[in-house]
This record gives C-alpha cells, sequence and structure tokens, in this order.
C-alpha cells in the first residue's frame, strides 16, 4: 500500500470513492488467500463474496479511502476471519503509522509484535471517545441523525470526540488505549471484523447497538473499555431515541 499511489479514484455514488489501490489490494489477497485457504470464502467491500463455508475472510482493502486519496495516513488495510458470525482473528496494518496490528480468540492482541490491552478509564469526564465518520450514501441523513444526536450529548460529558475517517483506526486505537471507545454507528463486516477480533483480545467490550454481543450481522459497532459501558450505553440509547431511526 505505502508502495502505491492513489492515481485515480472513482465515485461510489453519493459523496463516497473507491481507489485503483482498493482494486489491486482485493485482487491480490482474495487470490493469495484462495490458493493458501481454499476452503475458506472470501468476502471483499469492492468485489463482493467468493466461496461458501463456515469460515470467511473479510477485508476492507484500504479502510479510509478518503484520507488516503488525500494523502492523510490515517487508513490501512483490515482483514479478518468470521467463524459464523463470531469474529476470531483480525490484523489490521496502517502502513502510514508503521503500526500493524493482529489478534486470534484466545492468544491476545498485540501491535508491532507487544500486547496490548484497553484503557482503565472508568469515568466520562475522562474519556476519549472515537465515532468513525460521518455517513455517505443511501440513507445518509437518517444515519447522521444519530451521529449528531449522540455527538450533542457526548461533547457535555466525555473529556473529548474524536473522527478519524477510519473503523479500523478507531477500533486499534481503542485497543491498544488511545481512545476509550470506538463507536461505529452503520457498517458491513469487511470494515469491522479484524478490528473487533483486536478490541476483544485487548479486552473490550464489543456490543450493537442493542446491548448484545456484536455479530457480523449487527449494523452498529460500540468497542468500549468496560469501566464505561454502563455509563457509555445510555447515551447511545437516547441518541437512538431522539434520532427517532434505530439501527437494530
Amino acid at each position: 500500500m505505502r508502495r502505491r499511489t492513489p492515481v485515480t479514484s472513482i465515485s461510489k455514488g453519493d459523496r463516497d470513492l473507491v481507489s485503483e489501490v482498493d482494486y489491486a489490494i482485493e485482487r491480490d489477497l482474495r487470490s493469495f488467500l484462495h490458493d493458501a485457504t481454499p476452503d475458506i470464502a472470501f468476502l471483499g467491500e469492492e468485489e463482493g463474496i467468493s466461496g461458501t463455508g463456515e469460515l470467511q475472510w473479510t477485508l476492507d482493502p484500504v479502510d479510509g479511502t478518503v484520507n488516503f486519496v488525500r494523502r492523510l495516513p490515517l487508513c490501512g488495510i483490515s482483514l479478518g476471519l468470521l467463524h459464523g458470525s463470531h469474529p476470531v482473528l483480525g490484523v489490521i496494518d496502517l502502513p502510514f503509522l508503521s503500526a500493524r496490528y493482529w489478534a486470534a480468540e484466545g492468544y491476545g492482541a498485540f501491535a508491532n509484535g507487544q500486547p496490548i490491552k484497553v484503557s482503565g478509564t472508568a469515568s466520562l469526564s475522562e474519556a476519549v471517545v472515537g465515532i468513525g465518520d460521518f455517513a455517505v450514501g443511501a440513507d445518509a441523513a437518517k444515519k447522521n441523525r444519530e451521529r449528531l444526536a449522540l455527538m450533542a450529548r457526548l461533547a457535555e460529558t466525555v473529556q473529548r470526540v474524536r473522527m478519524s475517517g477510519s473503523a479500523a483506526v478507531d477500533l486499534v486505537w481503542l485497543a491498544e488505549g488511545k481512545l476509550d471507545a470506538a463507536l461505529t454507528l452503520s457498517n458491513h463486516p469487511w470494515d469491522v471484523t479484524a478490528g473487533v477480533a483486536i478490541a476483544r483480545e485487548a479486552g473490550a467490550m464489543v456490543l450493537d447497538s442493542s446491548g448484545a454481543d456484536y455479530t457480523s450481522d449487527a449494523m452498529a459497532t460500540l468497542a468500549i473499555t468496560p469501566g464505561l459501558v454502563g455509563q457509555l450505553l445510555p447515551h447511545i440509547r437516547s441518541a437512538k431515541t431522539a434520532a427517532g431511526e434505530p439501527y437494530e
């Protein structure tokens, strides 16, 4: 990814972009993993699914494409493995930050080979919360009502709110304690499978918008350091009610 410059980008619809690098990375990894793990299905953001089975690779070839196209360093490759609807493995490479994160269920989470864990923050007034990005595309206005309602509530209660433009970045920063919560309010499996596996192995609670454990069927991903779950969920539920458009 670092060796490739996004020469061209293509509109995917309302303000959404894809670059030729997205396609190149997805095709390279799809081909490699098909040869290396032929019995495992593969779901990529750009070209869809191939294969069937209980195990499935999920790939966002460039999470944070707009950042990448604009040469902002908050972007990377996000590769996860689902067992049914349960994330069991994740690798996220942030090449412009020289950081690689990985985790496998039961084996812990690591950044550049060193173990990582979530923060011990236990007060919202000391919390830094990531909300990856605003929605674009179909139903963006509806989805963004909840984001705006939540940001208004958080602005009055947490230390800071951050918007990186990448769910992968938010989830690994949560996993290593740079953020205390990473809230992705609308997503697909390729956006978050890897990050969910990493965050859970680092000690985070990862829930859907109803407060149940996250599965790949969820349309929202709430990764939170354990000491803040009980304090943060009421604000999320209040924002959903105010927006009038629940995701679950």
